[in-house]
């Protein structure tokens, strides 16, 4: 579904989401339309939540980002495994990174699997627009996998026929942490895509 650009920039700053959009801004908010865009997908309250969503994970600067702090003081800030094992290689650090801050060792490869891309020994592709927007979609969406491949819910499952969920679909990424403040902004998005 071919979003309206002129509209939705003019949108965004008639409801001051940004006090100033910056060309890298705007060249990564249009990766993520032209990914939409391609995806054949229709419920613009999927786009919007995502909209919302990044604005939250990336301290509103739209950008795949890593986590402040790096994991500092998390266990997935450490050579450990979600199971809790160790582990030595690769040499990497699987703290927060990308749009939504993909984290653990145990995510990175998987989610490299579905992507096709080599994020357990290159975690710093995801901070890539090109590869964050895979991600992004990815777990966000039943996807290739046929589930939310973050935490196992979906946006098929709170933005439907007969569902509109703006609170729960937090549970996509992470519990209900933030859902209200996430969800007032998809809706301002909502109204800008519109």
């Amino acid at each position: 579904m071919a979003i309206d650009r002129v509209k939705f920039y003019q949108e965004l700053r008639n409801k001051k989401l940004f006090s100033k959009l910056t060309t890298e801004q705007v060249q990564s908010i249009d990766t993520i339309l032209n990914y939409w865009e391609q995806s054949g997908f229709t419920d613009l309250r999927w786009l919007a939540y995502m909209f919302g969503t990044i604005l939250h994970e990336t301290g509103r600067t739209m950008l795949p980002i890593e986590e402040w702090g790096k994991g500092k003081g998390r266990p997935y800030g450490k050579k450990l495994k979600h199971s809790g094992v160790a582990y030595t290689k690769p040499d990497k650090i699987y703290y927060g990174r990308s749009y939504v801050q993909l984290t653990w060792y145990e995510n990175y490869e998987l989610m490299g699997r579905l992507i096709g891309e080599d994020l357990l020994n290159h975690p710093e592709l995801a901070l890539e627009p090109n590869v964050a927007v895979k991600i992004l979609f990815e777990g966000m969406t039943k996807g290739s996998s046929s589930f939310g491949d973050f935490t196992g819910k979906c946006l098929e499952m709170y933005f439907n026929k007969t569902t509109e969920d703006w609170i729960n679909a937090r549970r996509i990424i992470n519990s209900l942490d933030k859902a209200k403040t996430i969800a007032n902004y998809s809706k301002t998005f909502l109204t800008c895509l519109q």
